[in-house]
């Protein structure tokens, strides 16, 4: 069972510890960071479609910016205590910090504040650019940028997060082309199919005719209009047989999946990074399991990865989905299918 947990919260309380408590929360957040980083050589997994990235938004919410000096302030260490550090948008320490440092700009606290919290904003902004949540990465690298607009990384990140948003745009343009190209070829199959039947048909038509001819000779010659409705009738029956015939074939059980397919206890894994623990559920302290069932391609990639079944139901299906895309396994001789549970517990 893969079990996932959100780093400890902050212990200290008191301005005295701020440093050190940012320090060790920093030390986890790196640690998380390096857990998710892809196999050299893996292509990381993108979605089917370019997600839609909103237009920026302020750094700080209009919620953040109207309150007072003493009610950021107090908002701020709460946070702190809480590690929301840098998220949910809207109530997180950076937010506050920078809202107050706009109000109390020579301030030095808080400056040294927005100068600790810079880095784990940064190490967020890389961690979202590799989920490929441009819509996260966006709004982080505002607050980078309104903490510090001559930051050495800036320019870095805001080259990968438009990279990043071109990569998963071009694969989906290629998705479409190759399901454009699969429903051409569909249509054709069809066509080809009806002209068959249509040939079918009409020779049907002609043996039945020339049936009835040899069957009686001495007889008048049957009715022309007669003997067109019977063969069309005879044609008519037999092109019902195909179609049932077809149909029943495609009822018919699938035949059992390779032994490959069976050989999961094989699967050597090579990076399994852990999955996003969601952030309603981690402030409601919400724990469950997903069992995500997927397969592993020849070369190790990932692909076809569904929810079997979750505890409760939608709250972990999302991220658990997207963390098993993200998996790499060793090369295997055939594709297999298996099966994986994935727990989320909130910790202390």
């Amino acid at each position: 069972m893969y079990v996932v947990k959100p780093f400890s919260r902050l212990a200290a309380s008191r301005r005295p510890y701020f440093h050190l408590t940012l320090g060790l929360a920093l030390a986890c957040v790196v640690v998380g960071c390096s857990k998710d980083e892809p196999a050299p050589g893996a292509a990381a997994p993108g979605s089917q479609a370019a997600q839609a990235v909103a237009p920026p938004q302020p750094a700080v919410s209009a919620e953040v910016a109207a309150m007072g000096a003493d009610q950021l302030r107090e908002s701020a260490s709460t946070a702190l205590r809480e590690q929301r550090l840098y998220a949910p948008a809207g109530n997180n320490a950076m937010e506050y910090y920078l809202a107050l440092r706009d109000k109390q700009p020579n301030d030095p606290a808080v400056a040294s504040a927005l100068t600790d919290l810079q880095p784990y904003a940064l190490i967020a902004t890389e961690q979202s650019i590799g989920r490929e949540d441009f819509v996260e990465a966006q709004r982080l690298y505002a607050l980078m940028e309104k903490t510090d607009p001559q930051a050495p990384a800036l320019p870095r990140l805001k080259t990968s997060i438009a990279a990043a948003q071109q990569a998963v745009a071009q694969r989906a343009v290629d998705e479409k082309t190759r399901t454009e190209e699969e429903a051409k070829r569909l249509a054709d199959l069809e066509k080809q199919r009806a002209a068959q039947q249509q040939q079918e048909q009409q020779r049907a038509a002609a043996q039945l005719a020339q049936q009835q001819s040899a069957a009686a000779p001495a007889a008048p010659a049957p009715d022309t209009a007669a003997q067109a409705a019977a063969a069309q009738r005879e044609a008519d029956r037999r092109a019902a047989e195909q179609r049932a015939a077809q149909q029943a074939a495609a009822a018919a059980p699938a035949p059992p999946p390779p032994a490959a397919a069976s050989a999961s206890s094989d699967l050597r894994p090579i990076s399994m990074p852990q999955p996003r623990y969601p952030a309603a559920a981690l402030r409601a302290r919400q724990s469950g399991q997903v069992q995500v069932e997927f397969t592993v391609a020849p070369d190790g990639s990932v692909s076809a990865a569904r929810v079997v079944s979750a505890q409760p139901d939608r709250v972990f299906d999302r991220e658990a989905v997207a963390a098993v895309k993200r998996w790499r396994f060793q090369p295997v001789d055939s594709p297999v299918t298996t099966r994986r549970t994935i727990a989320f517990n909130p910790g202390n």
